[in-house]
């Protein structure tokens, strides 16, 4: 690529270590989005601590799924997406770019609703604060470097910690954590939805797709894939632990550690509701910060993994280090999401269960996008990384398991009781 960045080297010392770390964190910040935010805080309102449980279970899930494009990036230097055309066909890696392109949507309308809610909450129209971060977003990504547009990301994804404080004040109960964790109403409809809306939260499919791209286009090589993997695995670690915070705060708040019925309309009653518990002013802005430090990255993220797969598919341009005069179609792809979703934000009302369907939506796309990886990472890879013997029959196991709860759970929703 004209203009890229060196490979990284030197990582047996620590800096060079911390260089690699980047994609792992920036991914994982992102998948704490304010979409995740919504159904982790209707879970608890809801359904107490009964899904705190399956959110530090999906833990391990989700580092070895992420893994893979850790590998495939770094032994093939290309994205998901010109991986599933080259080794599958077009026609696969349309129908790919297709499940992306709705993933992305579904996830930018959060994003900007998150924007949204938050600037109404301080009696801010959106009609300003979504042509605002419409312009941050378009100049964060316009500098022409992944590296800064990286950096930048994960600096305000940072303020996502914020859930921490709002979780440690609102003095949890044990022992109603302990009796919700063993008592789960399995067979209730409305249990197994919120279950597949947990499931899908976790796994965007644009996190498959930005992942990989961004460990292609950042160049690492064999001598990185350690601390590479420590990336992943950290990043994992901390974006479920973020979302456990927000259903902690949200079941010892609003659910009165029970399953209570409790309608949330919007992201700002979610701050209404939880604030108090640091006082009404400090808490707003801490929540807020929080929020919308997780709308913005993911708004980067997924965005950016649309264009990366839509270049790599269409054979196009696609790469940050290129001015975005001399990839017209790259940038072009990530200005009209974001542009696009912000109007559709402008032009709906904040409502909590478009932010749940969209997640419940990415459950039903997960056969197709983790069966694709993982079958790329048991054939493109070379013969000694390549993914096969107990660990391909381990993780295909949890894969289905976890994919077939998620989508039983999702079809619930078209036989209601």
């Amino acid at each position: 690529m004209t203009g890229a960045a060196p490979p990284i080297r030197g990582t047996n010392s620590v800096l060079g270590k911390i260089a690699v770390w980047g994609p792992g964190l920036l991914v994982m910040l992102a998948d704490t989005d304010a979409g995740n935010v919504v159904t982790g805080a209707q879970a608890g309102a809801t359904w107490g601590y009964r899904f705190l449980p399956l959110l530090l279970l999906l833990i391990p899930m989700l580092y070895m799924v992420q893994e893979l494009t850790v590998r495939l990036g770094i032994f093939t230097g290309r994205g998901y997406g010109e991986l599933v055309r080259t080794r599958f066909g077009a026609g696969w890696a349309w129908l790919s770019l297709l499940g992306l392109a709705t993933a992305v949507i579904g996830s930018l309308v959060t994003e900007f609703t998150g924007v949204a809610g938050i600037g109404e909450l301080y009696g801010v129209s959106r009609a300003l604060t979504l042509p605002l971060a419409v312009v941050t977003l378009l100049g964060i990504v316009g500098t022409g470097s992944y590296r800064r547009v990286e950096r930048v990301a994960i600096f305000v994804g940072l303020f996502e910690l914020a859930f921490f404080v709002v979780a440690w004040a609102a003095h949890p109960s044990l022992a109603a954590l302990l009796n919700d964790v063993i008592d789960l109403p399995i067979r209730n409809r409305a249990f197994l939805y919120m279950t597949a809306a947990i499931i899908g939260a976790v796994f965007n499919p644009w996190m498959i797709f930005y992942q990989q791209s961004a460990i292609a286009e950042k160049k690492l090589k064999l001598e990185d894939l350690k601390p590479a993997r420590l990336d992943t695995a950290f990043g994992a670690a901390l974006t479920q632990c973020l979302t456990a915070a927000v259903l902690i705060a949200a079941a010892a708040t609003l659910g009165k550690n029970g399953a209570a019925s409790v309608g949330l309309g919007s992201v700002g009653e979610i701050s209404n509701a939880l604030s108090p518990v640091l006082g009404e002013n400090i808490g707003r802005i801490v929540f807020s910060a929080g929020v919308l430090g997780a709308s913005l990255v993911a708004a980067i993220v997924c965005s950016l993994a649309l264009a990366w797969g839509a270049g790599e598919i269409t054979g196009y341009r696609h790469s940050l280090e290129h001015h975005p005069f001399a990839a017209k179609w790259f940038y072009g792809v990530y200005a009209l999401c974001v542009v696009g979703s912000a109007t559709a934000v402008g032009l709906v009302r904040d409502l909590v269960w478009l932010n749940i369907a969209a997640q419940v939506l990415n459950a039903f796309l997960l056969p197709l996008v983790i069966g694709l990886l993982v079958a790329l990472a048991a054939t493109a890879l070379p013969e000694e990384m390549r993914l096969k013997g107990g660990y391909l029959w381990i993780l295909a196991t949890i894969c289905t398991v976890v994919v077939a709860v998620g989508v039983f759970g999702g079809v619930q929703a078209l036989f209601p009781s």
